[in-house]
């Protein structure tokens, strides 16, 4: 599949979207219920036969309907819903596709909250769970069965940061009549899967997409069916289920949606210069990036221009004890936030096979090839990058110094407990009794 050239922030820039008294930014519709001037155009709305007209917050509201209209644009999908989390994102887009009796074909290598929900939640309604290696798109088809209804996969897996061949899963999943939902929360305008062949594309938009870590969020972006089949008032799951976003929140999302092409931009440029710094201490380093990534070749095949490799990266400190050494150091030099989530304008660090990711059973984790000592950094949008290299080059020296130290020093044999003489004990003396007062 020859991907045309695109470009989502140009798209994002072409909403023209302003507020009902010319506001430079949409007005915030804080209502929860909207008028009818005919009572046939309420009993339209609610059979789906009436279009443009606000019901109900919790089907749509105008301040989410202009997230979504910008959403779907950077995305170049037909439509977009948000919702009031990204977990909220995932399996209401995941629910809207199957029905008990159904399976499923799922990357093991995923957030940990969609890993269990797709091992341990989907079972109780009869719907089967797959788990297939989706770098390896063999494997993918020969799990299909007939009852498969899509193929679940993340862009950049969490943590592993493996890049996914789209037009290849996607192709795979057509062919088998099923879709292709892909979760593209690591790399917003890096990738657009839809353009590639996905059919639902899922965001946490509390990470990049917002950008600044004070609500939590997400978005499902697809073709207009589906996304009217979503919220639709007699079978929607996300209209039944109800997780609507605060109209308050979607509109500070969407004036921040109008600086990500720059964030992620910097995020990309700060995470290559510490991938390239790391290669040079002799530091294991994970980044799709470098040329010795594993899919160097085919992310810069599937991305966007201009936007970069993306702000995750990973370490190998192989295990959970050095880590969290390693973790606490660097948030007391200055580094960042130990701290779980990504795509803050700072620095953040976390050890995923005991945080983010601690929901996948440790024979998943090892078989995926999680160290236990994998620290997973969210590289922020520092100014200075050399500075924040030396820090964690110092972090680092201190961490090996600590545990270097832990290996050379020889365990002490233990003390002889020198003999004790048993000494009879003392004689007291009688009490001498004296005369109660009366």
């Amino acid at each position: 599949m020859k991907k045309e050239k695109f470009d989502p922030a140009s798209r994002i820039q072409d909403c023209l979207q302003f507020g009902e008294f010319g506001d430079v930014n949409p007005s915030v519709t804080d209502s929860a219920t909207f008028t009818f001037l005919h009572g046939k155009d309420m009993t339209g709305t609610f059979t789906g036969e009436v279009q443009g007209c606000f019901l109900y917050s919790r089907h749509w509201n105008p301040s989410n309907k202009y997230l979504a209209d910008a959403l779907a644009a950077m995305e170049g999908t037909e439509a977009a819903w948000v919702t009031s989390s990204g977990m909220a994102a995932i399996t209401c887009a995941m629910l809207q596709l199957v029905k008990s009796g159904d399976h499923i074909v799922a990357s093991p290598t995923v957030y940990g909250g969609t890993f269990a929900f797709l091992k341990n939640y989907l079972p109780k309604f009869n719907i089967d769970v797959t788990f297939v290696d989706t770098t390896d798109v063999k494997k993918v088809e020969k799990a299909i069965r007939k009852n498969t209804r899509f193929v679940y996969t993340e862009t950049m897996s969490n943590p592993m940061l493996r890049i996914a061949d789209i037009p290849a899963l996607a192709a795979v999943a057509h062919k088998h009549k099923a879709k292709l939902v892909v979760d593209n929360t690591f790399t917003p305008m890096i990738f657009s899967p839809a353009r590639l062949g996905a059919d639902v594309v899922v965001y946490s938009m509390t990470k990049f997409i917002n950008g600044k870590n004070d609500c939590v969020a997400g978005a499902i972006c697809g073709s207009a069916d589906y996304i009217n089949s979503l919220i639709d008032v007699n079978n929607g799951t996300a209209m039944l289920l109800g997780p609507v976003l605060d109209p308050f929140r979607s509109s500070s999302i969407l004036k921040n949606l109008h600086t990500l092409h720059i964030r992620m931009q910097k995020h990309s440029e700060n995470a290559l210069y510490l991938a390239k710094r790391f290669k040079e201490i002799g530091l294991k380093a994970n980044y799709p990036g470098q040329p010795s990534h594993p899919d160097h070749a085919l992310m810069k095949k599937q991305m966007n221009a201009g936007y970069g490799f993306g702000g995750m990266i990973a370490i190998d400190l192989e295990t959970a004890e050095k880590a969290n050494f390693m973790m606490e150091t660097m948030q007391k030099q200055g580094v960042g936030y130990l701290a779980v989530s990504l795509g803050y304008f700072k620095t953040l660090f976390s050890n995923s096979g005991k945080s983010t990711s601690s929901e996948i059973p440790e024979e998943f984790q090892k078989g995926m090839g999680l160290s236990e000592g994998l620290v997973r950094f969210s590289v922020g949008l520092d100014q200075d990058i050399e500075r924040t290299f030396q820090l964690i080059k110092e972090s680092l020296e201190l961490t090996n110094k600590h545990f270097a130290g832990k290996k050379t020093a020889a365990p002490k044999p233990a003390a002889k407990k020198p003999a004790v003489k048993k000494v009879a004990a003392a004689k007291k003396p009688a009490a001498k009794k004296t005369a109660r007062r009366k």
